[in-house]
């Protein structure tokens, strides 16, 4: 029996009597060693108790695990653009991905079960004329992606069951107001059809997108480039990481900062935020010295982080993906060849690293999975889906257990694909919370997709500037002309058909 045994019986008082009797042993030894000093015994416990104790966690063996080549996405030429998005989203049913393109832009969308070499001639949708640059299924409807682009537009688009037979060049709704090229799309939480679009003009666009309208433009708030935009829980608030080191909460609605905190990282490299629990905030980015970095922040009390650890000295963006009911946060760096997680606590030091998956090859981009398109009867927590160059290769996140059934304090209730509101009644006032599903059965779709209706109205909204108006009535002109152009002609073509039929 040694020191570190006496402390693991104070500590583990499993067995009380054993623990008594072996307790007593151990300090008559100690007082042994120490030549008879029973004075030190008063100190020495504290002495022990200061070393680091390693501190309890369900998660703190969580592994990950790639899966065998044959369940791999092979031969997809993965978009060489440097731009730092994702460059992947994934559903429960569909994994999507921006490709290389000639003439335009272009993203691949797949059925899951779709793996193995993915042929040549696989359609795409490619109806951007300027590469894409992020996309993002919808939360309340897997057959929805939105797409961002070079070209400055926003797409909606409706993929089919079963995925893509043809390629796909005509989007459900194109939404157009951004001047530059649009980086960021991001889907509500909660409420339906409401979309945000971030572009490289410094604006940020709240769109209703059943009725095709940019309702909130928030264009005086950024200074410079916007890194990342990102909902909180309910939707009710917006987080935006920008070039001009300053991290903003805002108000989507009114468009005005609620908190603002300056420099969160020191570096002038990019920076990016996610909420996470409690409306706490989680940031990565670099130092003075390019060492990259993860900080939490109270927005509350944002003069100093809650915490502030610094990890390497890579060059790549560090990605944050947060799962609110585990508590764990994901960092993927672009060009590494990791995925570091950490538990995020209300204990000090808050952040808490856990463990890393490390692999050969660097990933270009990544998808995440919603927690209800997870195997649960596999102890599955999370899965992400890591672009190579040529390849999509999905990686497991699992606990391990022994047991097969179900494990309740791994699968809380989760969010669904239940809207808690529509677009309307939310950009009126009205905020959703989540609509939580149990997962003890595994996701089962109860209710079919919640239904994408475009509404075509021909009243324009107060939101729309005059100079919108006049190029909305531009087009309709153009539109009118080459109607009437389309008319000349067929009324030519036809004189002549007549006059060689006469001969």
């Amino acid at each position: 029996m040694d020191v570190n045994g006496y402390f693991y019986l104070q500590q583990n008082k499993a067995n009380p009597k054993m623990s008594k009797h072996l307790s007593k042993w151990c300090v008559h030894f100690i007082s042994l060693l120490m030549g008879g000093h029973l004075s030190l015994l008063s100190v020495f416990p504290q002495v022990i108790m200061s070393r680091k104790v390693v501190r309890s966690s369900k998660f703190r063996h969580v592994f990950g695990q790639a899966v065998k080549a044959d369940q791999c996405y092979d031969d997809i030429r993965i978009s060489q653009m440097t731009w730092d998005s994702n460059f992947c989203s994934v559903n429960p049913k569909f994994v999507s991905m921006i490709v290389d393109a000639s003439g335009g832009g272009a993203f691949i969308v797949l059925p899951l079960s779709k793996t193995g070499r993915i042929d040549m001639s696989q359609p795409t949708v490619c109806g951007h004329t300027g590469p894409v640059l992020d996309i993002e299924f919808c939360p309340h409807n897997d057959n929805i992606i939105a797409s961002g682009s070079e070209d400055c537009s926003v797409m909606i688009w409706e993929i089919p069951e079963g995925g893509l037979v043809t390629p796909l060049r005509d989007p459900v709704v194109k939404l157009e107001g951004h001047s530059k090229r649009v980086g960021l799309v991001s889907w509500h939480p909660t409420a339906h059809n409401v979309l945000m679009s971030a572009g490289c003009d410094n604006v940020v666009i709240l769109w209703n997108v059943a009725r095709g309208e940019a309702v909130v433009r928030i264009d005086t708030v950024h200074t410079d480039l916007i890194y990342s935009v990102c909902w909180n829980r309910n939707g009710s608030q917006i987080l935006t990481a920008c070039k001009d080191k300053k991290l903003r909460v805002i108000d989507p609605r009114k468009g005005t900062v609620i908190y603002e905190k300056d420099k969160p990282h020191e570096g002038s490299r990019p920076v990016r935020a996610v909420f996470v629990s409690d409306g706490k905030i989680l940031t990565t980015g670099f130092s003075r010295m390019s060492e990259r970095q993860v900080a939490l922040w109270d927005p509350n009390n944002f003069g100093e982080p809650l915490t502030l650890q610094e990890l390497d000295t890579s060059s790549g963006v560090l990605l944050p993906f947060f799962d609110p009911d585990t508590g764990i946060v994901y960092l993927c760096g672009k060009g590494d060849s990791s995925i570091r997680y950490f538990e995020v606590t209300d204990e000090a030091p808050y952040v808490h690293y856990l463990s890393m998956y490390s692999s050969k090859e660097s990933q270009k981009g990544m998808g995440y999975m919603p927690k209800r398109g997870l195997e649960v009867n596999k102890c599955e927590i999370a899965r992400f889906y890591k672009l190579h160059e040529r390849k999509c290769e999905p990686v497991v996140m699992t606990v391990p257990r022994k047991s097969d059934l179900f494990q309740e304090d791994l699968y809380p209730n989760t969010v669904g694909p239940e809207p808690s509101v529509e677009a309307d009644d939310w950009f009126a006032g009205k905020d959703g919370e989540p609509i939580l599903i149990s997962l003890k059965d595994g996701f089962v779709a109860t209710t079919k997709n919640k239904e994408f209706k475009v509404i075509k109205s021909l009243m324009s909204t107060t939101s729309s500037s005059s100079c919108n108006r006049q190029s909305d009535s531009g087009d309709v002109q153009a539109l009118q002309n080459e109607v009437k152009k389309l008319k000349e002609m067929v009324e030519d073509l036809t004189k002549r058909v007549n006059d060689l039929e006469s001969k």
